[in-house]
C-alpha cells in the first residue's frame, strides 16, 4: 500500500527540497517523498503516475478535505490552479450529504468494523435456526459447524465488498469526472482512495501528475482500428449512468446555453449550478427534474473525442487503483504491454481502459 510519509518543517529545510508541506497538525497533509526538487519551472521533472499531493480526510465519520491548503501546496510545486478549476468543482462533488454517507459506509474502515458484527449476527441466526429444527446431542458439533458456516459467509461477503471497490464507483469516481475535466488542463488527475492501517481508517484525496497527450493519441489510434466495437462499449459501460437533479430553465435561456461550445469542449457532466444559471430572480421556487447521464461515448463522435471521454470517465478510478497499488499487472503468461506511459505502475491509463472495456 502506498502510504505517504509525514514530514516536519525542520526536515523540509534540510531535505534538499524533496517536498513542501505547511504543517498545521500531525495529520494534516502528507505529500510524497519521491517528488523532484522544485525549481523555477519544475513541471518537466514530473513523470506520469507520480503522486503530487495526498490530503487526508479531516474526519472518518464526516469526510472532508482542506482544499484551500491543498491548492496552496500545489502552487508551491508550480501548479497554478484557479479556484474555479479545483475548489469549486470538488466542493460541488464531495460536499453532498448523500455522497458523504456513501463514502463512510463504503469505506475500508467500515468494512473492517462490519466483519466481526456480521459474523456474530450470522452465527446467532444459524445457531438458533439449526437448534430449533435439528436435535443434536453434542452441542460442540453444532457450534463448530455453525462457526465454520459463519466464517465462510462472512469472508465471502467481505470479499465481494472489497472486490467491488476495484471497479469504477458511480457515486464517487464518476462524480469526479467533472473535476478531472478541469484538472487535466493542468496535467493533474484527482482521485479518492482509502484503506485500513494500524486499525485506523485512512481516507485520502490524491493529486497525481498525468500528461494525457500520449494516452490520448494511443487510445485514439486504437479506437480508429476498432471502430466496429461500439456494441462492446455499450455492453461494458451500460451500468455507468449518473442520476442527477437539474433545474428547469426557460426555453429561450436553455436554447442559448445548449448552442454554446462544440462537442469536444462540452463537459461530460453538467454542474447543478450551471443548469439553472439563467432562472429569473423573481421565480419563487426552482423546479428540478431527475436526469440520467449516460457515459457511453456517442457513436457519431470522432475517435479523438471518444478517447478523451473514456480517459476522463476512468481517470478517478485509475488514480484510486494506482495509489493503493491495486492495478492488475500483466500475468506471467502475457508479456509486458507495449507503450506504457506510466513509470510507476504496470499499466498506464490508456492500457487500463483497453484491458477493462476494449478487450
Amino acid at each position: 500500500m502506498m502510504t505517504p510519509v509525514e514530514v516536519n518543517s525542520e526536515d523540509m529545510e534540510e531535505g534538499n527540497g524533496l517536498c513542501h508541506v505547511t504543517e498545521e497538525n500531525e495529520t494534516d497533509v502528507q505529500p510524497r517523498q519521491d517528488k523532484p526538487q522544485p525549481q523555477t519551472s519544475n513541471r518537466p521533472k514530473w513523470s506520469n503516475g507520480q503522486c503530487v499531493l495526498a490530503v487526508p480526510s479531516c474526519s472518518i465519520l464526516n469526510p472532508s478535505f482542506d482544499l484551500l491548503l491543498c491548492r496552496s501546496l500545489l502552487e508551491k510545486d508550480g501548479f497554478q490552479i484557479p479556484t474555479r478549476d479545483f475548489e469549486v468543482p470538488l466542493k460541488t462533488v464531495l460536499d453532498v450529504p448523500s455522497v458523504r454517507r456513501y463514502v463512510v459506509f463504503n469505506s475500508a474502515f467500515f468494512h473492517f468494523i462490519l466483519a466481526p458484527v456480521l459474523y456474530v449476527v450470522i452465527w446467532c441466526a444459524a445457531f438458533s435456526t439449526l437448534h430449533t429444527y435439528l436435535t443434536v446431542t453434542d452441542y460442540w458439533v453444532l457450534c463448530l459447524s455453525v462457526s465454520l458456516v459463519s466464517i465462510f459467509l462472512t469472508t465471502a461477503i467481505i470479499f465481494i465488498l472489497h472486490h467491488s471497490n476495484k471497479d469504477i464507483n458511480v457515486n464517487v469516481d464518476v462524480r469526479l469526472i467533472a473535476v478531472n475535466e478541469r484538472m487535466v488542463k493542468h496535467k493533474l488527475l484527482v482521485g479518492m482512495a482509502d484503506w485500513v492501517q494500524n486499525c485506523t481508517g485512512n481516507l485520502q484525496l490524491f493529486c497525481v501528475y498525468w500528461d494525457i497527450s500520449r494516452c490520448l493519441r494511443t487510445l485514439t489510434e486504437t479506437l480508429e482500428e476498432r471502430s466496429f466495437e461500439t456494441q462492446k462499449l455499450k455492453k461494458r459501460m451500460s451500468h455507468l449512468v449518473l442520476v442527477s437533479e437539474v433545474k428547469v430553465v426557460e426555453p429561450e435561456a436553455g436554447r442559448s446555453e445548449v448552442e454554446e461550445g462544440s462537442d469536444e469542449e462540452r463537459p461530460l457532466l453538467l454542474e447543478n449550478g450551471e443548469a439553472g444559471r439563467s432562472t429569473s430572480s423573481s421565480q419563487r421556487e426552482d423546479t428540478k427534474i431527475t436526469t440520467n447521464y449516460s457515459l457511453i461515448p456517442d457513436a457519431t463522435l470522432p475517435a479523438q473525442a471518444k478517447a478523451h471521454q473514456l480517459l476522463m470517465t476512468y481517470s478517478a478510478a485509475y488514480v484510486k487503483l494506482l495509489v493503493s497499488e491495486r492495478l492488475s499487472g500483466p500475468s506471467h503468461c502475457h508479456p509486458q504491454p507495449r507503450r506504457n506511459h506510466c513509470s510507476t505502475a504496470s499499466l498506464c491509463l490508456c492500457q487500463y481502459i483497453k484491458t477493462k472495456i476494449l478487450r
